[in-house]
């Protein structure tokens, strides 16, 4: 699995734990919802992503977004 892949995997997981998380306890849990997708957004254009470094230094091979 390449770090791309993964990166959006784990996107697409905290979004739906945000959206479970608010049904259940808080609205304010979208709030991490809203921090992931604004992370996304500015990845897309400065090919910055926090979670792309740690997993490009524990070895996972890159993909065509993050290498």
């Amino acid at each position: 699995m390449t770090i791309d892949r993964i990166v959006l995997a784990f996107a697409g997981s905290m979004v739906l734990l945000s959206l479970a998380l608010a049904t259940l306890f808080s609205p304010y849990w979208l709030l991490l919802a809203t921090f992931v997708g604004l992370n996304l957004l500015q990845s897309a254009f400065t090919g910055f992503c926090p979670l792309a470094i740690i997993l490009k230094k524990s070895g996972c091979p890159a993909g065509a977004a993050f290498s």
